[in-house]
């Protein structure tokens, strides 16, 4: 992996307790507005990605219809929803996250999630998933998601208008894959290709909790980044250390931290409430950018889960962002970038394309070279 700088990138979680505005609730419109304004007071405080909770309500638009509402309104701030693996249909998720990318201009994530709860399975009237099962259902759809989007080759879509045809069939390729004969759940399999052209960034970046990740579980190399927890501030930056070494360096770092701050004459104490099993800054802002400078020597990123952006992306946006980039442990955001970049991904080539069509086209590339002031 290639990282842009030292500097690190910061992200925001608005959902759950973090956005407490008017009217962000089930099936209103108001919501909606709500969290246009939500995203957008995030990227103007120079976060650099967007998170969105998928927590199922009756009436509620899911963690990625929000982030498909979140990408026209916005223009750098990359937007990131959790979408469950277990009990989500692995064609449906890789389709609609090509087209967050697609709505987005190249903006989109995805944080895959393994739901082992009651509630999850009896929504979807499936069999409750348990223990290592869940990051073996994990592994199978971020595989199927990433064959389907290069099941498009980059350019096989040609648009030839005195022929009729808009596509290259021989640039479209099947997945073809099956689940193994070990599978816990309901072998399925998937042999597309897509419905949907090649996402923008190629492959759209995926992000899973580093216990998700590893030997047994889901293969270090399906995931572009790792979200790293810890009981306590103080343990955190051995764990983000554990799991880089652990991981072999292989995926970009994300620590996972809870912050309540002092703010409007209340002190961080009186506002905290119930334990999420995250580490939890509570303190002012000016403790927060110390600690955080430490995290970002330690990891690539940091997600921020506020106790409410209302309260606390005001603190963040006028003390802590501005002096973390003074100080030179954040980046600046990157304008008209995408999320892959902001990773310091680069963009890869679709695993079906053809090496000898590459091979001839740099041949031929260099041939042209060649030539050049011959008479």
């Amino acid at each position: 992996m290639t990282h842009l700088s030292k500097a690190g990138f910061l992200a925001i979680e608005l959902d759950s307790a973090g956005w407490d505005g008017a009217g962000f609730g089930p099936g209103s419109d108001a919501g909606f507005s709500s969290l246009a304004e939500a995203v957008l007071a995030a990227e103007s405080a120079g976060f650099h990605v967007a998170t969105f909770a998928d927590s199922p309500a009756p009436g509620r638009a899911n963690a990625l219809q929000r982030a498909a509402f979140a990408g026209p309104v916005t223009r750098n701030i990359a937007l990131v929803p959790e979408v469950d693996t277990v009990y989500t249909e692995p064609f449906h998720i890789s389709t609609q996250l090509a087209s967050l990318d697609y709505v987005s201009g190249g903006r989109a994530g995805w944080i895959a999630t393994a739901a082992g709860t009651p509630e999850a399975a009896a929504a979807v009237g499936r069999t409750l998933v348990e223990g290592g099962a869940l990051a073996q259902e994990a592994a199978a759809s971020i595989e199927v998601g990433r064959r389907l989007w290069d099941s498009w080759e980059d350019d096989a879509v040609i648009r030839d208008v005195a022929t009729g045809r808009y596509l290259d069939v021989d640039k479209l390729h099947y997945a073809d894959f099956e689940t193994p004969a070990d599978f816990p759940g309901p072998g399925y399999s998937v042999k597309g290709p897509s419905i949907i052209p090649r996402p923008l960034q190629g492959q759209v970046p995926v992000l899973a909790a580093a216990s998700l990740v590893g030997d047994g579980q889901v293969p270090r190399d399906a995931v572009d980044a790792v979200l790293v927890s810890a009981p306590t501030p103080e343990l955190l930056p051995d764990e983000i250390r554990d799991v880089r070494t652990r991981l072999g360096g292989s995926a970009a770092i994300v620590a996972e931290l809870d912050v309540v701050l002092d703010s409007r004459g209340q002190a961080a104490g009186s506002r905290a409430g119930a334990e999420s099993g995250r580490a939890r800054f509570a303190g002012s802002a000016a403790g927060l950018t110390n600690y955080l400078e430490l995290l970002l020597a330690e990891a690539d990123g940091v997600r921020l889960h506020p106790a409410s952006l209302a309260v606390e992306l005001d603190e963040l946006s006028r003390l802590v962002l501005p002096e973390l980039r003074r100080r030179g442990a954040l980046r600046a955001p990157l304008q008209d970038g995408t999320f892959r970049e902001v990773l310091g991904l680069e963009r890869p080539e679709s695993r079906y394309a053809r090496p000898s069509t590459h091979a001839a086209a740099d041949a031929v590339g260099a041939r042209s070279a060649g030539n050049q002031g011959r008479p």
